[in-house]
């Protein structure tokens, strides 16, 4: 059963569990101890070892019940070629049976073991465990049919269906159901490979795929993907610049400090001293264009820096077109859908005026901004041909600890029609075009990578 554990781990790592190889020696040392035959008390054993979380322990739990099912449990997977060699052996003779008659005697076998296992040799010896898509379901199913030989079946359905005797006809019906049946189970077999090795890679490549795409192109399904893709890159980057502010946290070695405070000692660091550069806590004030199709890049930059709440506790968001409001309420109080429709309908229907925005912003809430600061601009910059306020842009950019542009226009269009793009550019500590959710992880990123 060595085999089946070892398969039973890559379905872990598959699915997105940290198994790592020391829990896995574990896992067989426990089982040495508990034994295959409870499965209630192996499904707990496993789960104490090899599950470090919730999330783990529901995925533990899931494939558990998928790849050591009640049958599976009394098939060892070591055994196999050895059994298969016997079974041959004791088929040959003066008239052993041929590969037909062995696929029909596997359809009509009364033994669920003996059907199980067939299976599992079939699928290892076409690669069922590789299956990384449903749409391969069927190409293995096949393929699993062609290793028990329905090839052999199938020729002699053709030369029975051929004779047009009452007898091969009935011949033929019996080997079109055994080939249904057997289908039937081996197409359930591979379904619950993709279940166990497949679903979790196919959804980690349909995740990679709508991250990659353009937010504009995306559509109704994508979208609701792309709520869970986010909150697991929000994570993804609180864990990170959590763990890079404790290593920096240890400081560094104050030299001068530790031979001073070392005098007394001949100069040998008994005490030793370290010195600590204070890190500002993330103060981020985002100020978001939500006319037209920037509202849809708007969207996932809000839900990004509102999934960041623990890591990012001083917030405040803007939203504007003509006038700027502050939306950081409406956010907090209501469900971030219905949020974000109740903002662009309130607050995107004025015509574009970065400069009224910025007149707003600095008249209002000047008092937010200060020396730790990020002030985080999206938008494309086009202003109607509006006074664009160069000289708040100035203040802003003097005040804050930096001031990073967004703009979802690439920058051959900046600085075209009514874009103030290239206006706006000296003032800001860094501006980027963003496409995708995953230029607006970079971004969110590299902004935080200033207070690690």
């Amino acid at each position: 059963m060595e085999a089946a554990l070892t398969n039973y781990i890559r379905a872990l790592r598959a699915a997105g569990t940290g198994v790592s190889t020391t829990e896995a020696i574990d896992a067989a040392r426990t089982l040495d101890i508990v034994g295959y035959d409870q499965r209630d008390v192996m499904k707990t054993a496993l789960g104490a070892v090899l599950a470090k979380s919730v999330e783990e322990k529901d995925i533990h739990d899931r494939l558990f019940d998928l790849y050591f099912s009640p049958s599976n449990t009394k098939i060892d997977p070591d055994k196999a070629a050895t059994d298969q060699e016997d079974e041959a052996a004791d088929q040959t003779g003066p008239e052993p049976r041929d590969e037909a008659d062995r696929f029909m005697d596997m359809a009509q076998a009364a033994d669920s073991d003996r059907v199980a296992m067939a299976l599992q040799q079939a699928g290892s010896a076409v690669g069922a465990d590789n299956i990384r898509f449903a749409s391969q379901t069927s190409f293995l199913t096949r393929r699993i049919l062609e290793q028990i030989g329905v090839k052999a079946l199938e020729a002699r359905l053709i030369d029975r269906l051929g004779q047009h005797t009452p007898q091969a006809n009935a011949e033929a019906e019996a080997m079109m159901a055994a080939r249904a049946a057997l289908q039937q189970k081996a197409r359930a077999f591979v379904e619950g490979r993709f279940e166990m090795f497949g679903r979790a890679a196919q959804e980690t490549f349909m995740n990679e795929v709508v991250t990659e795409r353009a937010i504009n192109a995306l559509s109704r399904t994508d979208m609701a993907r792309m709520k869970h893709v986010v909150a697991r890159m929000a994570k993804r980057l609180a864990v990170k610049h959590a763990r890079r502010r404790r290593v920096k946290n240890r400081g560094q070695l104050d030299i001068r400090r530790t031979l001073r405070a070392n005098a007394g000692h001949d100069f040998i660091p008994f005490d030793v001293v370290w010195k600590f550069k204070r890190k500002d806590k993330p103060k981020i004030v985002a100020v978001c264009d939500v006319s037209g199709s920037v509202a849809q890049y708007v969207r996932f930059l809000l839900l990004f820096l509102y999934m960041l709440r623990e890591k990012v506790t001083d917030l405040e968001t803007f939203a504007f077109s003509g006038n700027l409001t502050d939306v950081g309420q409406t956010l907090l109080t209501h469900e971030f859908d219905s949020a974000m429709n109740q903002i662009i309908f309130k607050v995107g229907a004025s015509s574009t005026d970065y400069g009224q925005s910025l007149d707003d912003l600095w008249s209002r809430h000047a008092a937010l901004i200060d020396h730790r600061t990020t002030v985080l601009i999206l938008g494309d910059g086009r202003s109607n041909n509006a006074d664009p306020r160069l000289d708040l842009m100035r203040e802003l950019a003097d005040k804050a600890k930096r001031v990073v542009w967004l703009c979802p226009e690439p920058e051959a269009s900046w600085g075209s029609g009514d874009s103030c793009m290239l206006q706006y550019r000296p003032f800001c500590t860094h501006v980027s075009h963003i496409a995708t959710a995953a230029d607006i992880e970079r971004a969110i990123d590299d902004m935080l990578m200033a207070y690690d």
